[in-house]
């Protein structure tokens, strides 16, 4: 796989280290168990993989190129680059302005912007609408564009089930960029329809059926369709594809049940001509992600710990696998971490950050510990070194290893 060129503070002395050692033992993926780091006074269960995928990478390494290649232009950031408020505040730092919030709100109207401006298109990719806009305005939108290729898989999929005549069922959350995007260009090729989770599938297969009235259905998809979208006639042939950042494992659910409903509605003998086999647009990163968290809910710790942006979709999906099993804390990095009795964690189901004054009280302690896509491992060192410098532990990484 491609290395890329990021610069050197995202990269990590601990965490660097254990991915270089089990990529020499495990060069094929195969295993997913975590890694133990036994510092003595305090012992780590470091995810198989976690961190900077590759759509994310490619992004970090574009948008520094943009500002290396660009002095004293004006340089613009579609929305943040990926969900961790560290890399976005350094690009900030380093003069890059966002012209969207996370929720597509305008920050610096279209108006301001000139074809001598350069602007950057997110990992998440963008709206047509959009992408038309600043051609518009003259602005060439693909020399920074940064839209991951797994992102980019999705899309052509929907294209390709738009084609053959299928509506493009997309499990995702509908205010997200990257399902902004997603429904944008699906919905340009074939109707287009936004599942949240498992509980509005089941409505959708409901009304499938003919089990609930088209009341409900409107008031559940309500902004969520395509225009003119006709549920009386658009669902005899559908499709799924999902937010990459989604939970794997409920994408294929989610399939799994609509593919009942047409066995159910049309029989098995038709079942090829109603839904499409679309297992292979799932992102691999995310995939191995959640694989690995899989693998950390398997030992046993006295709690986790997660790191990430609180507006990561896919690192709150590691917080609600891990939360079936451990106390889970959610931190944005090392900062949340007061001393040895406080921490801060933000809550995924209040959105709000709450306070414990229970944390590394414990003479001996076992923490898993992971991270989302779009987090530095730097910031997941920082995390360790935290803690490690609170419990006085002062043993290296180089010892722990060996």
């Amino acid at each position: 796989m491609k290395s890329f060129d990021i610069p050197e503070f995202y990269r990590s002395p601990i965490i660097s280290k254990v991915k270089a050692m089990r990529k020499a033992q495990d060069p094929r993926k195969k295993d997913f168990t975590p890694t133990l780091l036994d510092f003595g006074g305090v012992r780590f269960y470091i995810a198989r993989h976690f961190g900077f995928c590759y759509g994310v990478e490619n992004a970090i390494e574009i948008a520094y190129k943009a500002i290396a290649e660009n002095p004293g232009k004006r340089i613009f950031l579609l929305s943040q680059m990926i969900h961790n408020p560290g890399v976005n505040e350094d690009l900030h730092s380093h003069g890059l302005q966002f012209l969207q919030d996370t929720n597509g709100n305008q920050l610096i109207d279209w108006q301001e912007l000139s074809a001598d401006d350069v602007v950057i298109i997110p990992a998440f990719g963008a709206t047509i609408e959009i992408m038309e806009q600043l051609k518009s305005i003259g602005l060439d939108i693909q020399q920074y564009d940064t839209t991951c290729p797994f992102v980019e898989k999705v899309w052509n999929r929907s294209e390709k089930l738009g084609e053959d005549g299928h509506t493009i069922i997309i499990h995702g959350k509908h205010n997200h960029e990257e399902t902004r995007a997603t429904f944008s260009h699906s919905s340009s090729n074939a109707p287009s329809l936004v599942v949240k989770d498992m509980k509005e599938a089941k409505v959708l297969g409901e009304f499938i059926l003919g089990a609930i009235p088209i009341e409900i259905f409107n008031s559940t998809f309500k902004d969520r369709t395509s225009k003119h979208f006709d549920p009386f006639t658009q669902l005899d042939k559908i499709g799924v594809v999902n937010q990459t950042t989604m939970l794997a494992t409920e994408t294929q659910e989610i399939t799994d049940y609509l593919r009942d409903v047409m066995i159910q509605k049309h029989g098995i003998e038709s079942i090829k001509n109603h839904i499409a086999d679309t297992r292979d647009t799932l992102c691999y990163a995310t995939n191995d992600n959640q694989s690995s968290t899989y693998g950390l809910m398997e030992v046993e710790a006295d709690f986790a710990i997660v790191v990430g942006g609180y507006n990561s979709s896919n690192t709150t999906h590691l917080v609600e696998l891990l939360e079936e099993k451990f106390t889970t804390f959610f931190i944005k990095d090392a900062t949340e971490i007061k001393s040895l009795n406080e921490i801060h964690s933000f809550n995924i189901h209040s959105k709000i950050v709450e306070n414990f004054d229970t944390f590394l009280n414990l003479e001996v302690q076992t923490i898993s510990i992971t991270s989302g896509a779009s987090c530095p491992d730097a910031i997941v060192d920082q995390v360790i070194q935290k803690i490690l410098e609170l419990k006085g532990i002062h043993k290296s990484i180089e010892e722990v290893l060996e």
